[in-house]
């Protein structure tokens, strides 16, 4: 697979180690408080998943980053740079994936990913091999000259991630972009995120389907109403939520067993009883790690507001 070119003309150049940090993000729209006193660290070359239900302030948070809405208070930092005081700097940095694409009907697929060149100053002659490197990547290759609008739901989503790669930015702001597609599409979605998290790319992503963002992210956070309710690695996140563990436990010639323990030294006790006391042949015996969605469930309230 070709990987997209450098735009090296771009100034300044892509630092080397991109990060983002929100400090105390609020955003109100009248009396409603769409973010509110949001703090994260992304860590470089992670691919984060923000979670929350409808209205959780997913989207504001992102546009937030993407230089697109003004805070009503707090700051944020995209590889360095202050979406409010530079925006330019944040753009050459960041793609930007909205949850709905921007159609434009009449141009061929090519000409959309020039027409995104352009306006990121690309130089001309970098266009030809820079859109063929682009549609490689996300499999369109076949699509060059088919209109924009004649594509199917899945392949404008991945037409649209190209269009976010035009300017080969260090962080990767994906909305929803899964949403509408059918199950091939996702997964063929999900691979070419883990390609882009190959490349080093931080990838910032949001999604409903919380056992595909288990699956892709190293770090999540869950939000609602606009809060931060927790945040951490995906497998570790049902133990901010319970102090007891789950022990799965396969026995020779009898059905898998589920037992509670407290602690390691009560995990340690109840192996030795099974082999020790009990004289059972033990297969296995491992933790059962909560999943992402039993966390979520945990965690949020369902609060409307």
């Amino acid at each position: 697979m070709t990987v997209a070119p450098t735009v090296s003309e771009l100034e300044p150049p892509a630092p080397a180690v991109p990060v983002i940090t929100i400090e105390g993000l609020s955003k109100k729209f009248g009396s409603l408080w769409a973010v509110r006193d949001l703090t994260l660290t992304i860590p470089n070359g992670a691919v984060f998943g923000l979670i929350g239900p409808n209205g959780a302030g997913k989207s504001t948070t992102f546009s937030g980053l993407a230089t697109l809405l003004q805070p009503t208070g707090g700051r944020v930092r995209v590889a360095g740079f202050d979406p409010v005081t530079q925006p330019l700097d944040v753009r050459r940095h960041l793609g930007y994936m909205p949850d709905v694409m921007g159609v434009y009907d009449n141009l061929a697929v090519d000409e959309y990913l020039q027409f995104f060149a352009a306006a990121y100053r690309v130089p001309r002659k970098r266009w030809p091999p820079l859109v063929d490197d682009l549609l490689e990547l996300v499999d369109l290759t076949d699509k060059k000259r088919s209109l924009v609008d004649s594509l199917s739901r899945g392949m404008k989503q991945r037409l649209s991630l190209a269009r976010s790669l035009v300017h080969d930015p260090a962080v990767l702001v994906l909305d929803e972009p899964a949403s509408g597609l059918d199950p091939r599409a996702r997964v063929e979605l999900r691979q070419l995120v883990g390609q882009l998290s190959d490349m080093g790319k931080t990838i910032v992503i949001s999604s409903h389907i919380l056992a595909e963002l288990e699956e892709m992210c190293s770090h999540v956070a869950i939000l609602e109403a606009g809060s931060l309710l927790a945040t951490g690695r995906p497998k570790e996140l049902f133990r901010t939520v319970t102090s007891a563990r789950q022990m799965r436990v396969r026995i020779s010639g009898q059905p898998d067993r589920l037992l509670t323990v407290a602690d390691d030294e009560e995990q340690h006790a109840v192996l030795r009883r099974l082999v020790v006391d009990d004289g059972l042949t033990v297969l296995e015996y491992a933790e059962e790690v909560g999943s992402l969605e039993s966390a979520f469930m945990e965690i949020t309230k369902g609060i409307v507001q």
